[in-house]
């Protein structure tokens, strides 16, 4: 697959969980067997089973109405995206994903990621995002 090309489905996954807010237009955008890892908080999970009520009942209805991601800087190959990026929001809602187990706080949270994400068979087959949630923890003031 072109590096273009898996920068457009990436771009569609993005607008299925963020925009659209419909699982299945993200899910449409990986293979059966994919991947999704929320590395420092270790939810996330493998195979379109499992990540569909994930997206569907965790991931997706968390989001919160005042979240904005900037991508800093973005390498792209034919099989590999890493993205750096940052994320803006406020934590007004529940976020299990990101916040395990913390109740809206109202926070203004601003932290750096890196998002990687691998192809395979012309669709995504793993996605890594990493952050600093000592970073994050003392912006809730609970660190």
């Amino acid at each position: 697959m072109a590096a273009e090309e898996n920068v457009k489905l990436w771009e569609q996954h993005l607008v299925g969980e963020f925009v659209a807010k419909d699982v299945e237009l993200a899910l449409a955008t990986m293979v059966e067997d994919a991947t999704v890892m929320h590395m420092p908080t270790r939810s996330g999970g493998t195979g379109k089973a499992v990540l569909r009520p994930y997206y569907r009942d965790m991931f997706i209805p968390s989001i919160p109405p005042q979240w904005e991601h900037r991508v800093t800087h973005r390498v792209i190959t034919e099989e590999t995206i890493v993205e750096e990026a940052t994320l803006r929001l406020v934590h007004s809602k529940q976020m299990d994903w990101f916040l395990p187990g913390i109740p809206p706080t109202n926070a203004a949270i601003e932290v750096e990621l890196v998002i990687i994400i691998e192809f395979r068979d012309g669709k995504m087959a793993a996605e890594r995002i990493y952050w600093d949630q000592a970073a994050v923890l003392r912006q809730i003031g609970r660190l």
